[in-house]
């Protein structure tokens, strides 16, 4: 079980870097979602599981589509940006 437990926090260092160094923008948001998984393990493993699926609802779920739905939204703009930009 240490073993494991030892992983975990591994993987959640891990990813806490590769979010501020990746350079795509999805696979950051993707990748956030992954530590929100994470840590909702670490938290069941806490032996608190009312904060383990808070963090697993709003953490991976309801910020991750966020992000998506704000990353839609600026690809959006920019598609329309451009398009102004060709018939000027």
């Amino acid at each position: 079980m240490t073993v494991f437990k030892v992983m975990l926090l591994v993987f959640m260092v891990v990813c806490a870097i590769s979010v501020s160094l990746t350079k795509k923008i999805i696979s950051a948001v993707v990748i956030f979602m992954s530590y929100s998984i994470v840590m909702s393990i670490v938290w069941l493993l806490l032996e608190s599981p009312d904060l383990a699926l808070t963090e697993a609802a709003v953490g991976a779920g309801v910020t991750g589509v966020l992000f998506f739905l704000a990353l839609r939204r600026i690809n959006a703009m920019e598609v329309a940006r451009n398009e102004r930009k060709r018939k000027e």
